[in-house]
Parts: structure tokens; C-alpha cells; sequence
């Protein structure tokens, strides 16, 4: 049975916070994934939402300093942004409209 100390419960919080992936920190742990869950509940929710946190700031403070890539990232995922692109096939005669094509699968059947 395993008992949570303050030694693992901090190693919970570290690894949670750089990253590392739950069943990495199993196995350093030497626990079950469940175990994991049931005992470090809290650890691993305030931890990953302080790592998110660190990392939404400094992506912020990116943003608003001019970095384009981050000001489109964030765009993207929090403003609701999307790229598009409206291609328009039509000539301007009319003449060389796109035509639909029928795709049929292969059968061996057919051939």
C-alpha cells in the first residue's frame, strides 16, 4: 500500500509542473496510475494549471510585445481565428466552369 510523504507529494508537483507525462511519474513513484490519481489528486490539478498558467503568461506577454507568431497562435486558439481561403473557379465568361466528376472505388470485380 502506498503512503503519499511530502518528499513524493513535491515530486508530484515538480514533474507535473516541467511536463513530465503521468505514467512517467509512475514509474518513478513505483505506483499504478490509479494510485497516482487517488492519492495526488490535488498535486497534479494545481500543478498543471500553475505550469499552464507560467506558460499562457509568458505566450501573453509575447503576443503583446509584437512576436507574430505568438499573436496568431493565440488568435487561433482563444479569439476563435481561422485561416480560410475563398478560391473562386469560375472564369469570368462563364466558360470554364469546374465540371463534378463522379469517383468510383476499384473493384477487382470490375476489371
Amino acid at each position: 500500500m502506498h503512503t503519499p510523504t511530502e518528499e513524493t507529494r513535491e515530486a508530484v508537483r515538480s514533474h507535473t509542473r516541467s511536463g513530465t507525462r503521468q505514467e512517467e511519474i509512475c514509474s518513478l513513484l513505483g505506483i499504478t496510475d490509479k494510485t497516482l490519481r487517488k492519492h495526488y489528486k490535488e498535486e497534479l490539478a494545481a500543478s498543471l494549471a500553475e505550469a499552464n498558467n507560467i506558460v499562457a503568461g509568458k505566450l501573453f506577454e509575447k503576443a503583446s510585445n509584437g512576436d507574430n507568431a505568438c499573436m496568431f497562435f493565440w488568435l487561433k486558439t482563444r479569439a476563435g481565428y481561422r485561416e480560410t481561403e475563398n478560391k473562386n473557379y469560375i472564369s469570368e465568361d462563364g466558360s470554364m466552369t469546374p465540371q463534378k466528376i463522379e469517383i468510383v472505388p476499384y473493384s477487382k470485380k470490375d476489371g
